[in-house]
């Protein structure tokens, strides 16, 4: 093991790097929390809390499930983010660093905690385990502890020898390497390049698999080489993140990775591209110490369940093993889906459905409009968006947010359509709404040239029907889901 004063700019940068994400998350929370999640959101949360008990979902909405304080503590959060991101935290001392990254985490943990299934992606346990191991990293006049950039790589091996398993076990696609050929276009939510990376050679998609392959399946044995092998891994995990992040929106997953690996340099590497030089350090106290070696300790008991997970033929992605989220199972994109379903929801403002003229609800991110080029969104997550994607695969039931959010439609509701685009009803709302359920997949690039459109679009069938306010089946539906229970078919 290297000497920990090796790591002082790496910990420098992945605390701004940490810090950033942070912010963004926040900056998520406090522009859709309160629409999704809040007392009159699509899953509110004091409903939530009547169901669920606070050992198994720990956080302090259960004293305080109400708008006020999910706008309070959200900007508290972002507050806190931009001091981290800044390095404000880290220049008053031990004490107020760890007091910063502790706030960070156990308001985030609180949101995460009563998020539901809006908050039950991969990479809100992967910044809640991150951010809970930057507590402990002390302040910027400190020794960094070796132990806890160790219990860094250990994170980044997790995620990216999870996620390369997961596919070597799961589509066969990812074992004749042809995944890349339909990715770039199913994917969640393509970026403005993503039609680009589509209609690349063939060969390149090859190519691109079998680095994948190697990046996330031999490439981690390496993050605990000795320099420069540790640091040669992590710039190809860097790259490779990279290019995730130009080819597609996949939230803040590609971001975090990135920032941990700069946990497998030391600072005799990171001085050739930063060189900054860091001030006069002393040791870290006896209590720092004794805390990152406890640490330690709790991340090694609480991985046998994840390692076991990696270990099995049965191994399952996104997985977190306590309601802390400290050390966690990842893995994405086990399957590729080959066609890609979309819901574009529409209203009326007529009154006969059969004859009536409809405008569609475009949202910030999902595609809708054929003519629209996709949009770049992450870090940020639109996170009605991906619920959307989810929607759109096949099942017997609707989701229940996806019943509140046609109701939030029909009364005009003005927090749940600042989450889409626009308004198509800016006067007055609809009288009816509906589902439609189309086919997408990219234009080809001759048909890209003679109509302008990115995308091509069949309609497939009717996802939802037309319904209002005023019909009594519908309003029956409402008061069930408002009893707790699920949504289902009409």
């Amino acid at each position: 093991m290297e000497g920990s004063d090796g790591y002082w700019l790496t910990r420098f940068v992945f605390q701004r790097g940490l810090g950033a994400i942070y912010l963004c998350a926040f900056l998520v929370v406090v522009n859709q929390f309160r629409p999704l999640l809040g007392e009159n959101g699509l899953l509110p949360v004091p409903r939530f809390i009547r169901q669920i008990s606070f050992r198994h979902a720990p956080g302090i909405f259960h004293f305080f499930p109400n708008d006020r304080a999910f706008a309070f503590f959200g900007w508290l959060g972002g507050l806190l983010a931009a001091l981290a991101t800044a390095g404000i935290s880290e220049r008053f001392g031990t004490g107020v660093s760890m007091a910063v990254w502790a706030l960070l985490w156990v308001l985030y943990l609180s949101f995460v905690n009563v998020g539901q299934t809006f908050y039950g992606f991969g990479w809100e346990s992967l910044l809640l385990e991150s951010g809970f191991l930057a507590i402990f990293l002390g302040a910027a006049d400190t020794e960094p502890s070796a132990v806890i950039i160790w219990l860094l790589r250990w994170v980044l091996f997790r995620v990216m020898f999870g996620a390369g398993l997961i596919k070597l076990r799961g589509d066969p696609c990812w074992r004749d390497i042809s995944c890349l050929d339909w990715h770039f276009e199913t994917q969640p939510m393509p970026n403005p390049l993503s039609w680009f990376f589509h209609w690349l050679p063939r060969r390149v998609h090859q190519a691109g698999v079998l680095f994948n392959h190697l990046v996330e399946v031999v490439v981690p044995f390496f993050y605990f080489a000795p320099q420069p092998i540790a640091g040669i891994a992590g710039l190809l995990t860097i790259l490779f993140q990279g290019s995730l992040i130009v080819s597609g929106n996949f939230s803040w997953l590609n971001h975090l990775t990135l920032v941990l690996a700069f946990s497998t340099f030391d600072d005799s590497l990171l001085k050739m591209v930063l060189p900054l030089a860091p001030p006069p350090l002393v040791e870290p106290s006896f209590l720092l110490s004794a805390l990152a070696w406890a640490v330690a300790l709790l991340v090694a008991v609480r991985s046998i369940s994840p390692a076991r997970n990696l270990l099995s033929k049965d191994q399952i992605m996104n997985t977190t093993y306590d309601p802390c989220h400290l050390v966690n199972s990842y893995g994405a994109f086990g399957s590729i889906t080959r066609p890609r379903y979309e819901i574009v929801l529409e209203g009326t403002a007529e009154g006969t459905p059969a004859t009536a003229s409809w405008r569609p609800y475009e949202f910030k991110g999902k595609p809708g409009d054929p003519h629209r080029l996709p949009p770049q969104v992450a870090p940020y997550h639109l996170r009605l968006d991906w619920l959307m994607w989810f929607a759109a695969m096949p099942s017997p039931y609707y989701p229940s947010w996806f019943i509140h959010l046609l109701a939030k439609l029909l009364a005009g509701d003005a927090a749940t359509l600042g989450l889409l685009k626009g308004n198509p009803f800016p006067d007055a709302p609809p009288k009816y709404v509906r589902a439609l359920y189309y086919r997408y997949r990219f234009t080809t690039p001759e048909e890209r040239r003679r109509s302008g459109c990115w995308w091509h679009r069949e309609l497939v069938g009717t996802y939802f029907p037309p319904v209002s306010l005023a019909d009594p089946e519908f309003r029956e539906l409402l008061r069930s889901l408002g009893r707790g229970k699920g949504g289902g078919n009409m």
